[in-house]
């Protein structure tokens, strides 16, 4: 399951679903992008070419560099250590493969968390924003994987009712159905409630008959309602 998260909202922008062999960076080359966009994705999808293709096409992305890439410094600019930031580079790759699908300049930053101790170096194509800012996307990647998590433990997609194709898909696009209907009406309620309570409150009043957005503002039940089951003859 391929998600890509709109940051305005941390809602799904995109879902692709494939077979469990297809490989990530598969899923990404297929992807199309505003220019200008950022995208971010963890190392999953390292593919240099690929990474070329955004640079090509003025798409901005940040991910983490991989260990063993082999590479020269071109310059480094300083950084703010109190913001946890350790290095802040502009470099080329020198391995042989790697320099021919990916020609061209990168952005080599390294960041320390100050709450776990963790060292991390991310890649970027993107030199105008800061190195702080750029740590700080990629930080709010983690959100896809709050994404998945909300879905298995709140829309119960850890165990499928079936296991051929048809039913295992059908699960999962009706779970992000019920996400996105869940956010929309989160939305329309404006107000200060978190999808878990708007999913656990449709759940306690589900064969209730009440207004939904009475509902979710907490108006009390009116008295006398009518049957909305009832025919009414003319």
């Amino acid at each position: 399951l391929h998600v890509g998260l709109n940051h305005s909202g941390y809602l799904p922008e995109f879902v692709t679903v494939t077979e469990g062999k297809t490989h990530d960076v598969m899923v990404g080359r297929t992807l199309e992008f505003p220019k200008g966009s950022i995208v971010t994705v963890d190392k999953g999808y390292n593919d240099y070419a690929w990474y070329k293709q955004l640079t090509d096409k003025g798409i901005f992305f940040v991910t983490r560099l991989k260990t063993n890439a082999k590479y020269r410094t071109v310059s480094r600019r300083s950084v703010l250590k109190s913001k946890g930031l350790t290095s802040d580079q502009t470099i080329e790759f020198t391995g042989a493969q790697t320099a021919k699908k990916c020609p061209v300049q990168l952005r080599r930053i390294g960041y320390r968390d100050a709450e776990t101790g963790k060292r991390y170096v991310f890649l970027t194509n993107n030199f105008e924003l800061a190195a702080r800012t750029i740590a700080d996307i990629y930080k709010a990647r983690w959100q896809v994987e709050l994404f998945f998590k909300w879905i298995k433990q709140n829309l119960k997609i850890k165990s499928f009712v079936g296991t051929g194709k048809n039913a295992v898909m059908t699960q999962i696009w009706i779970a992000l159905c019920i996400y996105l209907l869940l956010a929309f009406l989160k939305f329309q309620s404006k107000l200060q409630k978190s999808t878990q309570q708007v999913l656990r409150l449709l759940q306690l009043n589900l064969f209730e008959k009440r207004d939904l957005m009475a509902l979710l503002r907490g108006d009390p039940p009116r008295e006398n309602q009518p049957d909305i089951n009832q025919m009414v003859l003319l």
